[in-house]
């Protein structure tokens, strides 16, 4: 955390921890009830605080798969997410859209994008 010019304080600590070991893509409300129990201290507002900050940092990019819902992610290179509209889970994908040519963004630079696909996985299937 200190690499990226983020001070360290144990709510902060973690909460970065939480993110690594559970690479959920989990919301803010996640994040709050797994740690409350165990920092009694910590405020939603806190966790929201924290995110935008790790945001700002590039220690996480937000997932906003849904309209009312952001997610985070500590994997920040450029790849997918499928969402299961059965169970929730949210899967990363290998996808690289920065080698892809758009013949309607010829001359275009791309500085940031997102790819969200829903569907069913493969366990909901079965």
């Amino acid at each position: 955390m200190q690499n990226y010019g983020v001070k360290p304080s144990l709510p902060r600590v973690k909460i970065f921890e939480y993110l690594h070991g559970y690479q959920s893509h989990p919301t803010v409300d996640e994040i709050y009830l797994a740690l409350s129990p165990e920092l009694i201290t910590l405020s939603k507002t806190t966790v929201y605080n924290t995110m935008d900050l790790f945001q700002e940092a590039n220690l996480v990019i937000p997932i906003l798969i849904e309209d009312k819902e952001t997610r985070y992610d500590t994997n920040i290179t450029n790849h997918g997410h499928f969402k299961c509209t059965k169970c929730g889970k949210i899967y990363d994908f290998d996808f690289d859209l920065s080698e892809a040519t758009i013949p309607d963004l010829t001359g275009f630079v791309m500085e940031e994008y997102h790819t969200y696909i829903k569907g069913v996985c493969k366990a909901c299937q079965e």
